[in-house]
């Protein structure tokens, strides 16, 4: 049985390594909390921002932000574009 820490752990690895490829398209972020952490995401030069969350899913683990964006924790470089893409308000 995996234990909640188990789970953040492993959540800060995945909010982390994605929080690193986001400077590369232009994007600011900060991780939140300790428990079960969230990574906060603004476009600078839009102003528009989202949290993004990692969460354990049937074949790993998957990152999920608003309005809808989901991509594999195992690609943090593609959830990076595509939620640059989303802040920067082009599809």
């Amino acid at each position: 049985m995996t234990g909640t820490g188990d789970y953040s752990g492993q959540r800060l690895t995945h909010l982390a390594a994605l929080a690193a490829r986001l400077p590369e398209h232009g994007l600011a972020a900060r991780l939140l909390g300790t428990d079960d952490p969230v990574l906060s995401v603004r476009h600078p030069g839009t102003g528009r921002q989202t949290i993004v969350f990692a969460t354990p899913a049937r074949q790993g683990w998957m990152f999920l932000w608003a309005p809808g964006g989901q991509e594999s924790a195992d690609d943090p470089g593609r959830a990076a574009e595509m939620i640059s893409r989303t802040l920067s308000g082009h599809p």
